[in-house]
């Protein structure tokens, strides 16, 4: 099967799925967060000139409901809704109402939270109970160390359960205080059995990241922003980038980050169709397993 063209835009991207002969795509990494959170976010993101150097126009700005809506347009037939706290307090709140979320919007999978508290084993495995698929962690925004002996249990419950934990650990798009695949290489070293995904391919460290998924049978990484002409401005990809995730092709995920990408959805897709291009070990059948089977499998869709 030769590979098909890339979507030229987001009304094109059925097409594209359809031309690989999938029934839509699955997407690992979106966000959806109470109403007064996401408009904090978005008003960060306006200030992004100050925070990142660059301006970051959030490309789909609108209510909840049409942005549903826009996922089901693009064929997007099943996505993880993403919540993360940035101070204690927030991690069971959040929690809860991606539950319900989820339980409102039947392409939504059930999502949980974590964050170092005392009460994170109390909500994490409520939501387990619940039948989350997985679980952001998001070393960056929250400030914390993933080491914190409070996230102990958390991550043994996660490990145990085979429950994948999406880690923002890189230091991109800016370095934290406890940012890093050094850092986080630490957790997985103590948790070996974790099933984790590094949110970003670890941007701009993906390298390690590659490393830590050859060392870990439990490790992926996902696409978010990575490899977009706005992610290759401040964290460009090695040149030879294909070649490198030709042995653990099986183990990239889609994500994409909407709704709070600078860019039209489909230029993650024409990012990922580039690198199926450029290396003939993986074409038609990378991007199956990326853009479908492989998140599929992941979040126990199949």
């Amino acid at each position: 099967m030769s590979l098909p063209t890339p979507p030229v835009d987001d009304g094109d991207v059925p097409r594209f799925t359809a031309d690989l002969g999938l029934s839509g795509l699955v997407d690992a990494h979106v966000h959806f967060l109470p109403e007064p959170v996401m408009r904090k976010v978005w008003a960060y993101f306006d200030e992004a000139e100050t925070h990142y150097g660059t301006p970051w126009p959030v490309q789909y700005r609108t209510p909840e409901a049409d942005r549903v809506a826009t996922l089901e347009k693009l064929g997007v037939r099943a996505f993880a809704p993403l919540v993360y706290p940035h101070k204690p307090g927030m991690g069971r709140w959040l929690t809860e109402w991606v539950t319900e979320f989820a339980e409102a919007n039947p392409a939504a999978v059930p999502t949980a939270t974590i964050y170092p508290e005392p009460d994170v084993a109390d909500y994490l495995g409520a939501a387990l109970e619940a039948g989350a698929r997985v679980v952001k962690v998001h070393v960056q925004v929250g400030a914390f160390d993933p080491r914190d002996e409070l996230l102990r249990p958390a991550w043994g419950m996660l490990a145990e359960a085979g429950v994948p934990a999406i880690v923002h650990c890189g230091h991109g798009p800016i370095p934290g205080e406890h940012t890093g695949l050094d850092v986080f290489g630490e957790v997985l070293a103590a948790h070996p059995r974790l099933t984790v995904v590094l949110a970003h391919a670890g941007m701009p460290d993906f390298a390690e990241a590659l490393e830590l998924v050859r060392r870990y049978e439990r490790v992926y990484i996902d696409t978010t922003m990575v490899g977009t002409a706005f992610s290759e401005r401040i964290a460009p990809l090695p040149p030879d980038w294909p070649a490198r995730i030709v042995d653990v092709a099986d183990r990239v995920v889609l994500g994409t980050d909407f709704p709070n990408i600078p860019y039209p959805y489909a230029e993650q897709l024409q990012a990922i169709a580039g690198w199926a291009a450029a290396d003939d070990r993986l074409g038609t059948g990378f991007l199956r397993s990326v853009l479908h089977d492989t998140p599929l499998r992941l979040l126990r869709l199949g």
